[in-house]
């Protein structure tokens, strides 16, 4: 890695006659694959909506066939390409109903090894969130459309689009007769949706044998912030928590019994409230002493980024944002911890009126978390401060507090030799430096990732920053689609030439 990393530097400090050089071999080198590209992008796009249409949702387990479908469809293509492909056991999952039920398996795929080139594994996920027309999509969702240039359709961006552009620049060099000028893994899953059940474990357990002799590891599994193309250098871990305030062991009617018993609902949106205030300041005791101090360093790299706060406000429908500046707005989405309220399980929330009294409520609320911070250490806070607010109410009613995920957030060094490739490769296809942003929400792969393997992890985003993954109306536009996998070919080439410097 330090001969790597000393041939970054090398080639950031190099002269301009070798950069003209290096310039003018980098484009002899991509132009070809890039007119590849363009060329066929009706045929890419077409595939897309192939993986759209097959409505891998990973939340419903009487979809993992579907999952599981998906990811026989993408190690066809990786064999069709000559990669070689191994479907890894991720173990079982004990459902709501008690039975239990076998993972759909991770897919590990290389190609043909050149002990003289950097070795590069991509993660990527097939699966999806959830979607149904009613639920206020414009187009079918697992019928990819496209309208205006964009194309919409449940895992469009996020992240079938992504994998697929990986694959599609494999394609491109390989149709151009062009070598693959590194060596290339993929390790891609189907459950990155719900927790990445057993991946972590997997990690482990290949530590010594899949990843022994990867260099790097890219995701391209988030978005840009802006219109400008990004890297990302950071996300924000997460905790999701559940409530649980049980009363009597019936639902009560309003009329006959309000007035003398200690609502369980009354309980939970005391406990809810005591979490946060209006400006959006956590206000549990401890839990914002962890987060480290912002340097100056680190603050101008906000400055430069192209956030323009009142086309957001337009764009998501919001006449103010709890901060004042730019900065201040990038900052709290993304290096300090935030508390969202997410609702209530057991409360009356169908149309019309309802006069019950119910039994037992359980709230639901996460913490996005940041460097320094612990999981284990927010959850013993989180519990602590609901226990004292509770004692308090000196209510009869039974309070119970569980938390599910707790992954930790993830920052990596802008001076690592993939963020030298990876800027260079942007500049070669968008002809701008990118932004240097983080991310906002919880991919735990890249954490587990650096602190298993060890390796250098980047993130290298293709989606626009509208794309509304997780959301109605999901998609990417055509653009960064096409313009994507032209990055990702250039990024192939960008990371072979860091220990080609003629120096070394």
């Amino acid at each position: 890695m330090a001969r790597f990393l000393l041939a970054a530097i090398m080639i950031l400090l190099g002269s301009s006659a070798s950069s003209s050089s290096s310039s003018s071999g980098s484009s002899a080198v991509l132009e070809p694959l890039f007119q590849y590209i363009d060329g066929h992008q009706n045929e890419f796009v077409q595939r897309l909506g192939e993986w759209v249409a097959i409505q891998s949702d990973s939340s419903d387990p009487a979809m993992w066939r579907e999952v599981e479908r998906l990811l026989n469809v993408t190690a066809q293509k990786i064999q069709e390409m000559g990669g070689r492909v191994e479907f890894a056991d991720v173990g079982t999952q004990q459902l709501a109903s008690g039975e239990t039920a076998t993972l759909p398996p991770v897919l590990l795929a290389d190609f043909e090894r050149d002990a003289h080139k950097p070795t590069l594994c991509i993660y990527g996920h097939v699966d999806v969130q959830p979607a149904k027309k009613e639920d206020g999509w414009v187009t079918d969702p697992y019928n990819l459309t496209e309208v205006n240039g964009n194309l919409y359709g449940r895992g469009a961006t996020d992240n079938k689009g992504p994998v697929l552009a990986w694959l599609h620049a494999v394609e491109a060099y390989q149709a151009t007769k062009q070598e693959l000028p590194v060596n290339l893994k993929f390790i891609i899953e189907g459950m990155e949706e719900t927790g990445s059940d057993g991946l972590e474990e997997l990690t482990r357990q290949r530590n010594e044998s899949f990843f022994s002799d990867v260099d790097y590891i890219v995701i391209s599994d988030n978005v840009w912030v802006s219109r400008r193309p990004a890297l990302t250098y950071g996300t924000r871990g997460s905790t999701y928590f559940f409530v649980e305030v049980k009363g009597v062991n019936q639902d009560l009617h309003s009329g006959t019994w309000g007035g003398c018993y200690q609502e369980p609902m009354s309980d939970l949106i005391a406990l809810l409230d005591s979490l946060i205030d209006h400006s959006g300041k956590i206000l549990i005791p401890g839990l914002n002493e962890a987060v480290a101090p912002l340097t100056e360093e680190e603050k101008k790299l906000y400055e430069d980024i192209h956030f323009d706060v009142e086309e957001v406000k337009k764009e998501i429908g919001i006449s103010h944002f709890l901060q004042d500046t730019k900065e201040g707005i990038l900052m709290a989405r993304w290096r300090y911890p935030s508390l969202s309220i997410h609702g209530i399980e057991g409360a009356f929330s169908d149309p019309g009126s309802k006069t019950v009294i119910p039994r037992r409520v359980i709230g639901k609320f996460s913490i996005r978390q940041v460097p320094n911070m612990e999981p284990a250490v927010v959850e013993r806070q989180v519990k602590e401060h609901l226990k004292q607010v509770f004692t308090k109410r000196k209510s009869p009613n039974s309070l119970a507090v569980t938390t599910t995920v707790g992954a930790k957030p993830w920052v990596a060094d802008l001076k690592d030799p993939q963020y030298v490739a990876g800027r260079k490769a942007v500049k070669a296809v968008f002809g701008v430096e990118p932004e240097l942003v983080r991310e906002g929400s919880t991919i735990p792969i890249a954490h587990n990732f650096q602190e298993i393997t060890g390796k250098s992890v980047m993130m290298l985003p293709i989606g626009g920053h509208d794309d509304g993954e997780h959301s109605q109306n999901e998609k990417i536009s055509r653009s960064n689609f096409i313009q994507g996998t032209k990055l990702f070919a250039a990024y192939f080439h960008e990371l072979s030439q860091l220990q080609k410097d003629p120096t070394m």
